[in-house]
């Protein structure tokens, strides 16, 4: 029984640092291209959703942009982005940043550094809230568990 408030609390928390981690490397990822002032004009060459969820569960709706453009180059390259605006249909022609070290991971998206340090920054503040929290209750259970412990015969 033990082994229940160890193990289950264990595996939130290296989920939790999975998200802190993809969030952290998507903020840098974005910023690094925002930061490199390369740009290039780039046709959407397909839109699509995806829906999670159903049943009883609430349903989500992500919206897909796939991009393509040339680089400084010549290279032509093709990459995907989520949650972009609903006005940039097939056809379009925007303009990405890019780095000249890895232009697969350009963006669509306009800069916007504080946007992009605010939602970062609520997204780990909760994920640290979530650690904080399976750290108190592993910890609590533990004790409580000793103290059961002592007063068992």
């Amino acid at each position: 029984m033990e082994a229940v408030f160890t193990v289950v609390p264990l595996l939130m928390i290296a989920f939790a640092l999975v998200g802190v981690y993809a969030v952290v490397n998507r903020s840098r990822r974005v910023s690094r291209a925002w930061n490199s002032g390369l740009t290039a004009e780039a046709r959407c060459l397909r839109t699509y959703t995806t829906t999670s969820g159903g049943g009883d569960r609430m349903v989500r709706t992500t919206l897909h942009h796939v991009y393509e453009f040339a680089t400084r180059d010549g290279r032509a390259v093709r990459f995907e982005e989520t949650g972009g605006p609903g006005t940039i249909l097939e056809g379009d022609v925007v303009t990405v940043h890019y780095t000249a070290e890895n232009p697969e991971h350009a963006t669509a998206r306009r800069p916007a550094p504080g946007r992009l340090f605010a939602e970062s920054g609520c997204v780990l503040v909760f994920l640290g809230g979530f650690i904080a929290f399976c750290v108190v209750f592993l910890v609590t259970a533990h004790l409580v568990i000793g103290e059961v412990d002592k007063l068992m015969p």
